[in-house]
């Protein structure tokens, strides 16, 4: 693909239009955003908004692993929490598993909360100190009044063995596991009411890099044996690659790269995704890939939410900016010469083999 191909009139489609008929979406979102007001004075005046999520389409499939990646402050968490309802969404739709449930309340939502489950970051601060884990592990069956065959504790029990920790720690607190073995109980926790999608937010960083691979590994034997789609945001992108099927790529609230996984790295196509890729470090650099990028120095810094760039937010720091990045925000679409499931919101994608080292920001 050449630098041509990417330029005003080239043939192009959306993702959607590229879709193979045989891919069941679990969790489709369409045009989702989340502002946070910022008000001023007594009356509390809405003066401005943190655009976190500013405009977002994607899909999940069913049985799939959708990696979500970009620096801190991109909006991947806000994403994570708005497709669990966590937080009200701005404007947008949100449809799981066919049904819209953009706005549904409390009442309205708590079906639905048995099929979508959460993985939070902290397993420190998501476990209840007070709680033994056999109250933690349990507190969906009574929350949402599910019978189980052989009683509640025989459950959590159950899916203690699952994670890979002892039955015998159902009486034990929190305090006296270790941070991996808390992340073990809050999957446990997850997996109780058996969801169809779970949302895991950053769910090995607070973690010892000795258990890291342990974590994920548990992860993807879950999903085999049960399953289960995932929804997994993360900045560290050998855990995303390792993980994935898919991996959209966001920055400033927005998508600007989804492919994927072998597609992405091997031919990213967002200047952005370039430089992300390109900040991987490599282990032992005397067997660095022959087609592996030199490394993107990037400068400047990243644009404030509340008052994001005109057209293109990475053309601050980009080095293929032109006028038009200015004054048209470039669609989120399959270019010609890619696969069908690649597509990137760019004007001027980076080009196979393309010399982009010691690049920084445009003039």
């Amino acid at each position: 693909m050449t630098e041509s191909i990417a330029r005003e009139g080239v043939a192009a489609q959306t993702p959607s239009a590229a879709q193979t008929p045989n891919k069941e979406a679990l969790l489709s979102v369409t045009g989702l955003q989340k502002h946070f007001p910022i008000t001023k004075g007594l009356l509390k005046r809405q003066v401005a908004a943190v655009k976190a999520v500013d405009g977002i389409d994607f899909e999940v499939y069913k049985g799939e692993t959708l990696g979500l990646v970009g620096e801190s402050g991109c909006g991947k968490s806000t994403t994570g929490r708005l497709i669990t309802r966590l937080a009200e969404p701005t404007a947008g739709k949100i449809t799981f598993d066919g049904s819209d449930i953009t706005h549904l309340k409390t009442g309205a939502m708590r079906p639905f909360r048995r099929d979508m489950q959460m993985i939070f970051q902290d397993p420190f601060s998501s476990l209840n100190p007070r709680h033994t884990v056999g109250a933690i592990v349990g507190a969906p069956f009574h929350i949402q009044g599910v019978k189980t065959e052989h009683g509640v504790k025989r459950a959590v029990q159950d899916l203690l063995k699952l994670v890979g920790l002892n039955p015998e720690h159902y009486n034990r607190y929190p305090h006296e596991f270790s941070g991996g073995q808390r992340q073990r109980i809050g999957i446990a926790r997850t997996l109780a009411l058996k969801p169809k999608l779970i949302v895991a937010d950053e769910p090995v960083s607070a973690l010892d890099v000795s258990i890291q691979a342990q974590v994920v590994n548990l992860l993807e034997d879950l999903q085999e044996e049960l399953g289960l789609t995932y929804v997994v945001i993360a900045h560290d992108l050998s855990v995303v690659r390792h993980i994935s099927d898919r991996v959209a790529v966001m920055y400033l609230g927005k998508i600007v790269e989804v492919a994927d996984r072998e597609s992405l790295y091997a031919n990213p196509r967002h200047p952005y995704t370039v430089a992300l890729m390109s900040a991987v470090p490599v282990p032992n650099p005397r067997r660095r890939e022959s087609n592996q990028r030199e490394r993107v120095l990037l400068t400047g810094d990243v644009p404030s939410p509340i008052d994001p760039p005109s057209g293109c937010r990475f053309r601050t720091r980009c080095w293929k900016a032109q006028e038009i990045c200015a004054t048209t925000e470039p669609p989120l679409v399959v270019r010609e010469g890619d696969s069908p499931d690649h597509a990137t919101a760019c004007h001027f994608p980076v080009a196979d083999n393309e010399e982009v080292a010691g690049r920084g920001q445009a003039a």
